[in-house]
């Protein structure tokens, strides 16, 4: 489910970029091409209405995908801290079986 989510993510936040990237902030872009006549399917107003919904349905539709992802991300709880006890165990067991006998190193000569 979580690589499903992911892949839903990528998609969406392609497909938003590549609708900021139609938009032209000056009112142009795609909505440009559809100046010409009073007789098109979609005017210039519809497609600036159409390229700003899209735009704000794809960006909703990636910021609660990210948060579904954070939710059902797959964590191993009860393993990583099985792992920390024993791993902690062996550290002290370690460290009590050899004790380190630290010497001081020999004094340098002047000549040297």
């Amino acid at each position: 489910m979580y690589i499903f989510i992911s892949i839903l993510i990528l998609l969406a936040s392609g497909l938003l970029g590549l609708v900021v990237l139609v938009q032209n902030p000056k009112g142009g872009g795609l909505a440009a091409n559809f100046t010409g006549s009073g007789s098109q399917f979609m005017g210039v107003r519809q497609t600036a209405d159409f390229l700003e919904k899209a735009s704000w349905t794809l960006a909703i539709a990636l910021l609660v995908l990210s948060l579904s992802a954070a939710m059902i991300i797959p964590r191993q709880v009860d393993t990583a801290g099985q792992q920390d006890t024993e791993l902690r165990d062996q550290i002290e067991q370690s460290s009590q079986a050899a004790p380190i006998d630290y010497q001081a190193p020999p004094p340098k000569e002047d000549g040297e």
